[in-house]
């Protein structure tokens, strides 16, 4: 099997990993000729520290597996094609596509091909070769597989900008019945190595500047949503328990794409659970940057997001008692609570009202999106003027995507062509039920 044949087997198996989302376009032309075409191998997308978007080949090592997770599509008793590279050809070709300027960095992963360490010595090997010999100083992302030895962790730290660890599935329970050859210590155990190489790469540098740096980029996860009976409220107090205890970058969730008939998973014609999906990412934002904690967000008693509204919304609907709070004085951390306020908007608003008192002009000119805002906001101790403001209202506002979702204002001019009341009470009052 040639070099090709390997990329394209080994690019589109690791396409279900989540960590980088965007793939490579397939050719246009039916003759492959002309300006800017292209080809699926696996380029995908990462964004660094200070915003810029950075090109990755996203490949596995092998897809030969010895495990038999039944939501993977690479488990040993699936019948599909297997390739592996070796530790030579994968370093010349990403030196290639490199010097083509295809890429910026790689995304390295792999199936347990013999044992984790075997398939972990095969992944070092790689990135010795690129590090050393081929001088090879971009940004590489690397997957430390469950069960590996602590030796190899560190020794893999030392290569890799970044690390991760996939939990894949939110119990042991879960883990048990799907991946019987993963348990919760041999995934946490190298997450703990990770966290300490980390935290003694930093210790180190503030004493010795030419210390060796350990995972730069800090560490990473990915847990799969909808295969397993597991809650959200479950699987975001797992997030929160992950970012405090290993000191994790960033979660990222995966909707499960049915793969493989099985009794113990959802049929194949199920669709992905993309609004979960998206749910999840949008509490997890909340946990990351704005100061919320998993119980704020969901509890015991309502353990489901709210599909008409976003977390954030749904928290605010639900303390309407707290609301409408005066821009001109409300401390930065309740900002952050506003829909409509994130992190720049609010830090913008904190330096710009010690000049002065701020309006609703200066709110949109800030970056406020007022369609939201505004109905949680005080300027100058006034509500926003011409606005009928009822929790219904407030409600309708802020459900996502629906054709409703219009402030409505007081008019003077005859009937509007807004929904009846009953109808915004209908849909209020579905949305409300739902809420926490």
């Amino acid at each position: 099997m040639d070099v090709l044949e390997k990329l394209t087997i080994l690019t589109d198996a690791a396409k279900y990993d989540v960590a980088c989302t965007s793939s490579g376009a397939g050719d246009s032309s039916p003759t492959g000729a002309g300006l800017g075409s292209t080809a699926d191998c696996g380029i995908c997308h990462t964004w660094s520290a200070d915003g810029r978007c950075v090109s990755l080949l996203k490949v596995l090592m092998t897809n030969v597996c010895v495990f038999d997770c039944q939501y993977c599509v690479n488990r040993h008793s699936n019948e599909t094609p297997r390739a592996a590279f070796t530790p030579t050809e994968l370093a010349d070709l990403t030196m290639s596509f490199y010097r083509r300027n295809y890429i910026e960095g790689l995304f390295l992963s792999s199936g347990v091909q013999r044992s984790p360490d075997y398939a972990t010595e095969q992944i070092i090997k790689t990135l010795e070769l690129l590090r050393g010999p081929y001088h090879f100083t971009g940004y590489i992302h690397a997957k430390a597989i469950p069960g590996t030895d602590p030796l190899l962790i560190a020794r893999l730290g030392v290569l890799a900008n970044r690390l991760s660890v996939n939990i894949e599935l939110p119990s042991q329970r879960s883990l048990a019945l799907l991946a019987p050859n993963k348990s919760k210590a041999n995934i946490l155990g190298p997450m703990a190595t990770i966290r300490d190489g980390i935290t003694e790469s930093k210790e180190s540098l503030v004493k010795y500047k030419t210390a060796e740096k350990f995972a730069s980029a800090g560490q990473s996860t990915q847990m799969i949503v909808g295969a397993t009976p597991e809650s959200d409220y479950q699987i975001l107090r797992l997030t929160e328990g992950l970012y405090h205890k290993y000191q994790l970058k960033r979660v990222f969730f995966s909707a499960y794409i049915p793969v493989a008939e099985n009794a113990l998973l959802p049929a194949l014609d199920t669709k992905p659970p993309l609004l979960r999906e998206h749910r999840l990412y949008q509490a997890d934002w909340l946990l990351r940057y704005y100061d919320f904690e998993a119980s704020e967000i969901l509890d015991e008693e309502h353990q489901e997001f709210n599909p008409f509204l976003d977390p954030k919304c749904n928290w605010a609907v639900n303390h309407l008692e707290q609301f409408p709070v005066e821009v001109n004085r409300v401390p930065y951390e309740i900002l952050l609570r506003v829909p409509g306020i994130g992190p720049v908007s609010a830090k913008r608003i904190a330096r710009a009202r010690r000049a002065g008192k701020l309006d609703w002009d200066d709110l949109k000119r800030i970056g406020v999106v007022l369609k939201r805002a505004q109905y949680f906001l005080l300027c100058k101790g006034k509500m926003r003027p011409g606005l009928s403001i009822t929790p219904q209202n407030t409600v309708r506002a802020l459900i996502d995507g629906a054709p409703l979702a219009k402030a409505e204002q007081l008019t003077l001019f005859g009937a509007s062509s807004a929904p009846s009341q009953a109808e915004l009470l209908e849909v209020a009052s579905e949305c409300v039920s739902r809420a926490i």
